[in-house]
């Protein structure tokens, strides 16, 4: 079939990929305006549109995709794949390819829908993340599924980790489906709405860790947020971000404590239960470095509250 594929991060690439070396054909390439981010707001390509230039694909990106369903319709594709592209379609758009479109989500639907479905899965200890191929409509991720598959958790990856273990699992059940509708052999399967989650987006802010939790869902709490927009919290050196983290046995005291702060033995913060050992972290205007070298060269004291 010939497919246009939509799609934006890193993650959408390996799906992408997985389709221009399968038997279908790439016609064309949506992805987001370049935005322009750090010093003299340099102007970056996203991951996808550098794979579309450097394999000579045809690209687009549309400040407004829905205004310009003429030039969509003119790549002449029998079906669209989403994949973390980042606009929400209309009728027009839905309507141009024969087979519509699929979308590739990032969860085990109909849990967590929404654009940030893996860092929300970490948050919350699931044992299992997974992948939905699923039949794209106006609601957001409401469609009918077409295939499903999980993979276990480890219980340490981060949630850019985890994106990277569902792109490969992504870009072969992308092929899979693309196989099935081609053949006529698709089953969509409608969701259960009554089993339905939204993930909300996170803003800077909402990385700010919270240690009246118990020390697991802490340490959940900073694998999921990380690296975007990162965990974090405040002490007398200011503001200290948190990228890497396992749970210790402590006794019980007050939330937020520092128990231990050496340069051997690392930093230990005591949560609402139990205790997180803090091996990864980031001072302001500074490298991420392990908690040892951190306080090598800036004290933290024992028994103060970080909040």
């Amino acid at each position: 079939m010939k497919v246009l594929f939509l799609g934006t991060p890193g993650f959408a690439v390996g799906v992408l990929d997985k389709i221009v070396r399968s038997s279908h054909r790439v016609v064309g390439v949506i992805t987001q305006p370049d935005k322009a981010s750090g010093r003299g707001n340099k102007i970056n390509y996203c991951p996808v549109k550098t794979y579309a230039l450097e394999s000579g694909l045809p690209l687009r990106q549309y400040e407004r995709i829905n205004d310009n369903v003429e030039d969509v319709a003119s790549f002449g594709a029998d079906i669209m794949v989403t994949c973390a592209y980042g606009q929400i379609l209309k009728q027009p758009i839905l309507d141009v390819c024969k087979h519509g479109i699929i979308n590739v989500h990032a969860s085990l639907l109909p849990k967590y829908r929404g654009s940030s479905p893996v860092e929300w899965a970490l948050i919350n200890g699931e044992k299992e993340i997974g992948v939905t191929i699923m039949q794209t409509e106006l609601g957001v991720d409401t469609g009918d599924m077409i295939l499903q598959r999980g993979i276990p958790l480890d219980g340490e990856e981060n949630a850019a980790e985890a994106l990277e273990k569902l792109s490969v699992l992504g870009a072969e059940l992308i092929v899979e489906a693309l196989d099935l509708i081609e053949g006529g052999k698709a089953v969509y399967v409608k969701q259960d709405e009554s089993k339905a989650t939204k993930c909300k987006m996170f803003v800077k802010e909402d990385g700010k860790i919270d240690f009246s939790l118990t020390a697991e869902e802490v340490h959940n709490f900073i694998r999921g947020i990380n690296p975007r927009p990162g965990a974090f919290f405040e002490s007398e050196n200011g503001r200290i971000k948190v990228l890497r983290a396992k749970v210790e046995p402590a006794e019980e005291g007050r939330a937020g404590e520092i128990i231990c702060a050496d340069p051997k033995k690392g930093l230990v913060v005591r949560c609402g239960k139990g205790a997180v050992r803090l091996l990864q972290i980031q001072g302001e205007n500074a490298k991420p470095m392990s908690s040892e070298d951190y306080l090598r060269g800036r004290k933290l004291t024992v028994g103060s509250i970080v909040k």
